[in-house]
C-alpha cells in the first residue's frame, strides 16, 4: 500500500470519529460514561474477531512468539483504555471546548513520545505541521480556554495516552504484520476494563437503557469504533505514527461541521480558519517529503 492510500484511510477514520462525537454526545443521555463505553468496544470486538479469522488463514506461517504479540496489542488496548476514561471523567468537570483542545495536544505529544520512547525522530515538517494543527484545534475549540481545572489536568493526560497509543500501533503492527489482530484484542480488552471500571464504580445499566441508545452504540461500535480504529491500524502500517496523527485530527473538522449538520451547532469563521489551519498542516505532511523525495530521484 502507498504512503498517500494510507493516510487516505486515517483520513476517512478521521472523519468516521469526527460524526461519532455527535452519536457519544446523544449516547449519553441514557447510559453513563463507562458503560457506554464498555457496550460500545464490545460491539466494535465482535465486528473484527470474524475478520481475524480471515487474516490468520490468508498467513502461511503461525504468528511468531505468540504470547509476546498479543501480550503487546493487550498493552495497547490498557493504554486505549486509559485514555478514553481520562478523557470522560475530565468532562465532568471541564467545558467542552477546553477538553476539545487539551485532546488536540496528542498531535504535538506523538512525536515526542516517538523519539523518548522508539528514538524515532520524524521528518522535520512534523514539527512546525503539529503546531499548526494544534493552532486549529484551538480555533476549533471557540479560541478561548477558561481557567484550568482538574478535569483540563485529566483531558492533557488522556492526550498523552492516545499518543503513547498511537505511537504503539505504528510500532508493534509492523513487527506483527496483523492489523485486525491487533485491533480486535485492544478492543476487547478496553471494553473488559470498561465493564471493570462499570461494576466498581457501580453505574446502572439496564437493557432498557441500551435499547435506548441503540443507534448510537451502533453507529459508534460498528463505525467510529470496530471500522475507523481498524482503519488506524492498517494506515499506519504503512506511515509513521507522526504522520499519521497529523491526518486523525481531521476528527475535530468533521466533528465541527457534523455537529453543524445534525446538530446545528455553528463554529463561526474562527472555527473555518481552525479547519483550514488542520487541512494545511495535512497537506504539509503529505506534500512535503513527496517533494523532497522527486527532487533527491530527479
Amino acid at each position: 500500500m502507498k504512503r498517500w492510500t494510507a493516510n487516505a484511510l486515517l483520513l476517512l477514520a478521521g472523519a468516521v470519529w469526527g460524526m461519532g462525537f455527535v452519536a457519544q454526545s446523544t449516547g449519553m443521555e441514557h447510559l453513563g460514561p463507562y458503560a457506554f463505553v464498555a457496550f460500545r468496544f464490545t460491539i466494535a470486538a465482535l465486528v473484527v474477531w470474524p475478520f481475524v479469522l480471515w487474516e490468520s488463514s490468508r498467513h502461511s506461517e503461525p504468528l511468531e512468539d505468540k504470547a509476546s504479540t498479543l501480550g503487546k496489542f493487550a498493552l495497547i488496548g490498557v493504554v486505549f483504555f486509559f485514555g478514553m476514561a481520562t478523557q470522560q471523567v475530565g468532562l465532568l468537570t471541564t467545558s467542552v471546548s477546553n477538553s476539545g483542545f487539551l485532546t488536540g495536544l496528542y498531535v504535538v505529544f506523538t512525536p515526542l513520545v516517538a523519539v523518548v520512547v522508539f528514538r524515532d525522530w520524524p521528518h522535520r515538517i512534523v514539527w512546525p505541521a503539529g503546531g499548526i494543527a494544534l493552532i486549529g484545534i484551538f480555533f476549533l475549540s471557540g479560541g478561548n480556554l477558561s481557567k484550568l481545572v482538574v478535569g483540563d489536568f485529566l483531558t492533557i493526560a488522556s492526550a498523552m495516552f492516545w499518543a503513547l497509543q498511537t505511537v504503539l500501533i505504528g510500532r508493534f503492527v509492523v513487527d506483527s504484520g496483523r492489523p485486525f489482530l491487533l485491533a480486535a484484542t485492544q478492543f476487547t480488552v478496553l471494553a473488559l476494563c470498561a465493564w471493570f471500571a462499570t461494576v466498581v464504580l457501580g453505574e446502572a445499566v439496564s437493557l432498557e437503557a441500551a435499547y435506548n441508545a441503540r443507534w448510537e452504540l451502533l453507529y459508534t461500535g460498528v463505525f467510529a469504533g470496530g471500522f475507523a480504529f481498524t482503519l488506524q491500524v492498517i494506515g499506519q502500517r504503512y506511515t509513521t505514527a507522526s504522520q499519521a496523527v497529523m491526518f486523525l485530527a481531521s476528527e475535530a473538522p468533521f466533528a465541527a461541521i457534523f455537529a453543524a449538520i445534525l446538530l446545528n451547532e455553528r463554529i463561526g469563521l474562527i472555527g473555518i480558519a481552525g479547519c483550514a489551519c488542520i487541512l494545511l498542516a495535512m497537506l504539509l505532511v503529505e506534500l512535503v517529503p513527496e517533494w523532497q523525495r522527486r527532487r533527491i530521484t530527479a
